[in-house]
């Protein structure tokens, strides 16, 4: 025998394919698709059967990028198999491309990586369904604009009318169809013989063929066609498809193409344009001014809803009056407003209180979350902005069903939500400190890379191409003329066209938005906290230095680097929860010196206001919210001392001295006159007049002022009689009638049953103990290192098991194949177990477990003793006890397996 080995032969399946991947090829796969994994196949034979399902592979071509995506596009009109040289030259034409020539070894790769394509450069085969997908039919047109091969074309001609074409373009008559299909099919594949033909056609036949060129290929003629069109009929340019249809063949197209299957290809990435230049310490505090404001916002949002927002819709969420009255409150937009709600809530800071009347309030995550240092309060609404999955500029829209889309309600998650905010800052991150991201070249950039994404899918592409084919109906192929424009292509070639219509750009559009608001970004450009919030500072510092040096080897005016237009760099993957955790941390360190200190003070001034010149120490600020009321925000709050404000205070259990001495303790200025004055006032008269409950009463020392009360015209509302001098009855509840005086101008107080005076606090409502929503899931999680290597060894054991040759049963046929076990007896099973313990053979056995699920294995029996036997699964990589009643099976693995 030769002592050379045989080269092996090609795999004629593709879980062939599979079996001859490496571990770490296996990985790559069931990490690019996840969904491969979910349950773990038994084998690489179901592994490669869901490799081939619809829906996965609709996943998988949703998650190439456009050069990839091209490429799967020029296999499905291909020959199957094709070969690489003809793959490269659908793409890069005749005349050749040398940037297609360099990334296509990449996206190929990245199809072979993914289980798209499968076979050697001399036979590539996409998969079945794939090709299916991508591939041109009248009911959705490829994306690449061709139609049907000659073949599929003249499927349904008659041989006496084929042998006509044949004849007609110069061909020799054959004896059957199969032959003259092919000849022409030959003619047309031959550019030299192909231009002869066509120098022969008229001016007015080559301008019908160049409206068919681009796609669709469709068209319609009439009964009697123009001899124009009539010259092409006749030479099986144009070949009928239906009765008054007409296609434009394949090789035909590709001819005068050029040999292109895509009028533009784009092997590489749109670069990210700076849209301008700012320095990095304007960015950063830029950014910073806008997280502190963040803070405060979303402070005030939740101050407001201190007692009890909003009631909660049937349908759940905010009403568009409470939406409005929000917005007027935090004085922005409405979809501002939505945004911060949204936020809050994506923070677990705000939830519904679940009460029979359902209204939102404040969770007790909320308490905690204001204790915490400003720039840690940042990092939590960052991140949890970052990963979630609810998209606030979808409130206001419709969904569906026509229904509107309400703030903090059902409907907004988007699973994309979280890649497309990450990419964008990703994208932002990749350009040079202080370089400000132009949108348009960021929405190309995302276009290119999930060219599916954004508009459902490839079975929405599909639908779009129904469209198409619809609306090109009216492109007929009159006897005068074909009318109509030609349509480019499909949903690749629309979404190329950039209409920015699609959900992720729409998101993008969102981030770049919402990122400035947060203050991740500053003045467009992505600050230093912001880049430590993605988690990869590092790279961030490399492609900064790299940069640096380019900088120096191009001229003001040029545009960034080559790199930055070469192949595209590996989309990062979102962070995992405990990354994400660390990146958080490592962004407030870096913005924490970046905020401003708290104050322990303000300015009083004589026009009975404070200005407080920055935020304000925690208990200086709250004891302020009930001491008087804001009058503006900004860089400074100015807040306005009114007897209203100071009634509050006092109506909390302050005394006038306690207010003196806290405002002397916190003013940089001597307190105003006029301040002293209005305090000591409000306090001499409040609590003057009493209020309790008969219905209610009022009651004072000075008979004077009730006879004022009952002589004003406005008490008449309140029902009041006098019981005694200094007594006054009321038909109205003590609250009413505490209102109704105080609207009189009087400072009446509250008491108790027993005649104490009640000490008013505003009550903070809250939810019972909430968590954050969880976000909607992408589809199935990228598996960790652990879960694939778990994996991949029991698909390959249950391979083994599977595909490895048996000994003959007992009957003494020859060797049998796996998934053909024989059943045996006991006797048998227990005497094959002990002879293979001597031996130490592997065998391969049928096992139902308790829940009566069976599985096939390869052990290595050790003992047998007990009705157990003892044994090394080659299945779970471990040393198992089975019972022997639950083995239904059992062989030996031939010879040349072991």
């Amino acid at each position: 025998m030769s002592t050379e080995e045989k080269p092996a032969a090609a795999p004629r399946s593709l879980a062939e394919a599979l079996r001859r991947r490496d571990d770490a090829s296996l990985a790559a796969l069931l990490r690019s698709r996840p969904d491969l994994i979910t349950p773990v196949p038994t084998d690489l034979t179901q592994l490669a059967t869901r490799a081939g399902t619809r829906a996965s592979v609709v996943r998988a071509l949703e998650r190439l990028d456009r050069f990839a995506l091209q490429t799967a596009e020029a296999l499905a009109v291909a020959g199957d198999p094709a070969s690489y040289g003809e793959l490269l030259g659908l793409l890069a034409g005749d005349d050749g491309d040398p940037a297609v020539a360099a990334a296509l070894p990449r996206a190929l790769g990245t199809l072979r990586e993914q289980a798209l394509v499968w076979g050697g450069d001399d036979v590539l085969r996409l998969v079945r369904t794939a090709r299916e997908l991508l591939s041109p039919s009248p009911q959705h047109p490829s994306p690449t604009g061709l139609g049907p091969s000659v073949r599929e074309a003249a499927a349904g001609m008659s041989p006496g009318r084929i042998q006509e074409v044949v004849v007609a373009a110069g061909l020799a008559s054959t004896h059957d169809s199969v032959s003259a299909v092919a000849a022409l099919s030959a003619l047309f594949g031959d550019r030299e013989r192909m231009a002869a033909l066509l120098d022969e056609a008229p001016a007015e036949s080559v301008e019908v063929l160049e409206r068919l060129l681009w796609g669709p290929p469709y068209g319609q003629v009439t009964a009697d066609p123009a001899p124009r069109l009539r010259w092409l009929l006749d030479r099986g340019l144009l070949l009928p498809t239906a009765p008054g249809t007409v296609v434009l063949p394949r090789e035909v197209a590709l001819h005068l193409r050029g040999g292109r299957a895509h009028r533009a290809t784009e092997p590489v990435p749109p670069p990210v344009e700076s849209a301008g230049t700012h320095r990095p310490q304007v960015v950063d505090a830029t950014a910073a001014g806008q997280a502190y404001t963040a803070l405060a916002t979303v402070e005030e949002l939740l101050k407001d809803w201190d007692e009890g927002g909003p009631a909660v819709l049937r349908s759940g969420g905010l009403s568009v009056r409470d939406l409005k009255r929000t917005a007027v409150a935090l004085d922005v937009p409405e979809p501002a407003a939505a945004f911060w709600v949204e936020l809050a809530y994506a923070a677990g800071l705000l939830a519904s209180d679940g009460e029979e009347d359902e209204r939102y309030a404040a969770t007790p995550a909320y308490d905690e979350w204001r204790e915490r240092p400003a720039a840690e309060r940042w990092a939590h609404l960052a991140s949890a902005w970052l990963t979630a999955t609810r998209a606030p500029g979808l409130v206001g829209g419709r969904d569906a069903k026509d229904r509107a889309l309400a703030a903090l309600g059902p409907g907004l998650d988007r699973s994309a939500a979280p890649e497309v905010r990450h990419r964008v800052l990703t994208l932002l991150a990749g350009l040079p400190e202080g370089h400000a991201a132009a949108d348009a070249s960021v929405l190309a950039r995302l276009r290119w890379e999930r060219p599916l994404r954004g508009r459902g899918g490839a079975a929405d592409r599909q639908d779009a191409g129904q469209r198409t084919a619809g609306a090109v109906s009216g492109a007929a192929v009159s006897g005068a003329a074909v009318s109509g424009a030609a349509v480019s292509g499909a949903a690749s070639s629309a979404a190329a066209s950039g209409d920015g219509d699609d959900l992720r750009s729409r998101l993008a559009r969102w981030t770049l938005a919402e990122a400035e608001m947060l203050g991740v970004t500053g003045r467009g450009a992505l600050s230093t906290h912001g880049r430590a919030l993605l988690g990869a500072p590092a790279a961030a510092s490399g492609a900064r230095d790299r940069e640096r040096a380019d900088a120096a080897d191009r001229g003001p005016g040029d545009k960034l680097p080559v790199h930055h237009r070469t192949a595209p760099p590996p989309v990062p993957a979102p962070l995992s929860p405990a990354e994400q955790a660390t990146a958080s941390a490592a962004a407030a360190r870096l913005l924490a010196p970046l905020l401003p200190e708290p104050l322990d003070h303000v300015l009083l001034q004589a026009d009975l206001t404070a200005v407080a010149p920055g935020p304000l120490q925690r208990p200086l600020a709250d004891v302020l919210d009930v001491l008087a009321d804001v009058e503006s925000k900004g860089g400074a709050t100015v807040y306005r001392f009114t007897p209203g404000s100071v009634r509050r205070a006092l109506d909390a259990g302050q005394t006038a001295a306690d207010l003196h001495a806290f405002l002397a303790a916190h003013s940089r200025t001597p307190v105003p006159q006029p301040l002293a004055y209005l305090i000591d006032d409000v306090a001499r008269r409040h609590g003057h007049l009493r209020v309790g409950a008969a219905s209610a009463y009022v009651r004072c020392d000075d008979d004077a002022v009730l006879n004022e009360i009952l002589a004003d015209k406005r008490a008449a509302g309140l029902g009041l009689r006098r019981l005694a001098p200094t007594v006054l009855a009321a038909r109205t509840d003590p609250a009413g009638l505490l209102e109704g005086l105080r609207s009189m101008g009087f400072a009446p107080a509250a008491e108790s049953a027993e005649g104490d005076v009640l000490i008013t606090r505003a009550h903070a409502r809250r939810t019972p103990p909430r968590t954050a929503p969880e976000p909607v899931p992408d589809g199935p999680p990228v598996p960790d290192a652990t879960l694939l290597t778990a994996a991949i060894r029991a698909v390959r054991a249950g391979d083994l098991a599977s595909t490895a040759p048996l000994k003959a049963a007992r009957d003494g046929d020859g060797p049998v194949q796996g998934g053909e076990l024989p059943r045996t007896t006991a006797a048998e099973t227990l005497a094959t177990m002990q002879a293979a313990v001597l031996t130490g053979e592997a065998l391969w056995i049928g096992y139902v477990n308790a829940d009566g699920a069976a599985s096939q294995r390869v052990i290595a029996p050790v003992r047998v003793e007990g009705g157990f036997v003892t044994a090394y699964d080659h299945t779970a990589d471990e040393v198992r006890t089975y019972p022997l009643h639950r083995i239904t099976g059992v062989a030996e693995l031939a010879d040349e397996e072991r």
